[in-house]
């Protein structure tokens, strides 16, 4: 343990950092309530086979990133690599398998075992969205331009935004077998990783980034081809779609992101302000096979990292959201007046007015430079004078008018002056 920091991949969010989250969390909420979806909330945790038959026995999150343990009963539970799994585990219990569609989001921590670095930490946090029960081509295009509408509202432009198919689980076969012949005389050239990928899961030497696996998967021949018409139209028509929606795009012959469950559209936002590391955000078609089911789930969806997102903010200098402060700031003089705003508070709070207060004893001036730093509008003065005729001094902090309530009347004034009402 070091000292009292947090473990390595963790963080502690503090309030002015979280006012940005928040308003990650604010802006996708009202983005995709736009396009019919509510929030779903599921554990943080899971059996551990929900995701080894979700994600696949054979994917790098299943093989080496999982947080996985034992509850006393023996049962393996793992913490949460990735949303869709559980969120498709939650919906089985609804129509989804009867083609009822289910339009939802959620937002929470994900945990993965990996190396710390910029924007990827051992807990991460993620917005994601499902659309499942229905397949069409127009509906993965809706939920790609509705991502691309999210970033827009967050004030991130520039960003990039690939995509590609691959097409059903009946074209993995003959496409998978025109890459194995490819790669089968490269190996020599190829990272001792993709010499493990060709055996265990041959489409991830796809995406691999090592400078002598780039330059032989840059001449892979066109394995899209080998995928039947029926997959092939699919696509075009989800481009078709997007073009008609104004949705700039790549198509990128590379693209297969890394669990096993996609099916048919792949894609990906990078942008450049992250550097070497810059997805943003991803997502994709799947079928998505749970335990004790027998046929899969299947939906379209996506994830935005969210301390990625706030990177790209910063590299964009994207205004932060103002710190919430306090509109009336109440001044005591003496324990009585001390007592009497501190009940003053509770009530102007609960009519939904922000108030600070000083309960010690200060002096005048010292609790006028507080009331002044406090970024309130109006102070509310009170000694034992006031309290004994039953009035309050309101000072505008703005000007330094000043304006003598009767007390009876304080807490409906300060409503009015806290929503704009009137003027002192």
């Amino acid at each position: 343990m070091a000292g009292f920091s947090p473990p390595p991949g963790t963080a502690d969010i503090f309030p002015e950092e979280a006012r940005r989250w928040r308003q990650l969390e604010n802006t996708a909420a009202a983005v995709f309530s736009r396009y019919g979806y509510g929030e779903l909330r599921t554990p943080m945790f899971e059996y551990t086979e929900v995701f080894q038959r979700g994600l696949g026995d054979d994917t790098e999150v299943v093989q080496k990133e999982m947080y996985t343990f034992h509850d006393r009963g023996g049962r393996s539970l793992t913490l949460r690599p990735e949303g869709t799994a559980g969120v498709m585990r939650a919906l089985l219990n609804t129509e989804v398998m009867n083609g009822v569609e289910q339009r939802v989001y959620y937002i929470g921590s994900m945990f993965r075992g990996e190396r710390p670095s910029a924007g990827r930490r051992r807990e991460f946090h993620q917005i994601g969205v499902e659309n499942v029960g229905r397949i069409a081509p127009e509906l993965d295009a809706e939920c790609i331009a509705m991502l691309m509408h999210f970033l827009e509202e967050l004030g991130i432009t520039g960003a990039e935004l690939r995509l590609n198919t691959r097409g059903v689980m009946a074209d993995r076969g003959p496409a998978g077998e025109l890459l194995r012949n490819y790669f089968a005389a490269h190996l020599d050239a190829m990272c001792p990783d993709c010499r493990t990928r060709f055996e265990r899961n041959i489409w991830r030497i796809l995406d691999c980034k090592q400078p002598g696996c780039r330059a032989v998967v840059e001449q892979v021949p066109d394995y899209v081809a080998a995928y039947s018409a029926e997959s092939r139209a699919y696509f075009e028509r989800v481009l078709a779609a997007l073009d008609s929606l104004g949705v700039p795009y790549l198509v990128d012959r590379f693209l297969v992101r890394g669990l096993d469950y996609y099916v048919h559209t792949v894609f990906e936002i990078t942008h450049s302000g992250l550097g070497g590391q810059n997805a943003i955000a991803g997502g994709g078609r799947y079928e998505l096979f749970l335990p004790e089911v027998s046929r899969p789930a299947i939906g379209v969806g996506f994830a935005a990292g969210m301390e990625r997102l706030l990177l790209v903010q910063d590299a964009l200098k994207v205004g932060v959201p103002a710190p919430a402060s306090a509109a009336v700031y109440l001044v005591g003089l003496g324990a009585a007046a001390r007592l009497a705003n501190l009940k003053l508070a509770g009530e102007l709070r609960h009519r939904g007015v922000a108030v600070a207060l000083e309960v010690e004893e200060k002096s005048f001036k010292s609790q006028l430079r507080s009331a002044n730093k406090s970024g309130a509008r109006w102070a509310v003065i009170r000694g034992e004078d006031e309290l004994n005729r039953q009035v309050a001094v309101i000072k505008d902090l703005a000007d330094g008018t000043q304006t003598e309530v009767a007390a009876p009347d304080l807490g409906r004034r300060l409503e009015e002056l806290s929503n704009g009402a009137g003027q002192c």
